[in-house]
């Protein structure tokens, strides 16, 4: 099960009270920022863009590959370790607008992590140290460190041995 907090509304959907959740403003920056950093081919540029107005935590080392989306709401939940390679056009996401309540949910992803091409990694999710996550996943449960796994939806196919 993923951990995320559960947070009923009442009337429209919640997307439609969407800035009832977050500023519009920090939406606007946050969208700025990203499309930046989407578009940026310089891996020390773009973290510290993201470390700096997104408030996001990432590792030494880590590269988030072109096109990348991290969160627009909330990437300030969204903490990746050192060392780990987040694979082209992956999305990460820490929010999810439902019906009649939203969801928040930290993603922690940690070191020496490898995550192929087009995965979207859903909030409440952690993804284990030296985990390998193959292109086109859809993560939405956690990852054991070491494991490998891929699918959608997402199944282990190998555990580590050490």
């Amino acid at each position: 099960m993923r951990k995320t907090e559960r947070h009923v509304v009442e009337g429209t959907n919640s997307l439609w009270q969407l800035y009832r959740t977050v500023s519009f403003w920090k939406v606007l920056k946050n969208v700025i920022v990203i499309l930046i950093g989407r578009y940026t081919p310089f891996f020390p540029l773009k973290n510290w863009l993201y470390r700096t107005f997104l408030r996001m935590e990432i590792g030494k080392h880590t590269a988030l590959a072109f096109m990348v989306m991290p969160d627009i709401l909330f990437p300030e939940k969204i903490r990746i370790g050192n060392n780990t390679i987040i694979g082209y056009n992956t999305t990460i996401l820490a929010h999810e607008y439902l019906v009649n309540e939203y969801r928040l949910g930290d993603v922690i992803i940690g070191n020496e992590v490898m995550i192929g091409a087009n995965t979207t990694i859903l909030p409440g999710v952690t993804i284990g140290d030296r985990a390998v996550v193959s292109a086109g996943t859809l993560v939405h449960r956690d990852v054991p460190a070491g494991a490998f796994v891929g699918g959608n939806p997402m199944q282990i196919i190998r555990l580590s041995e050490r």
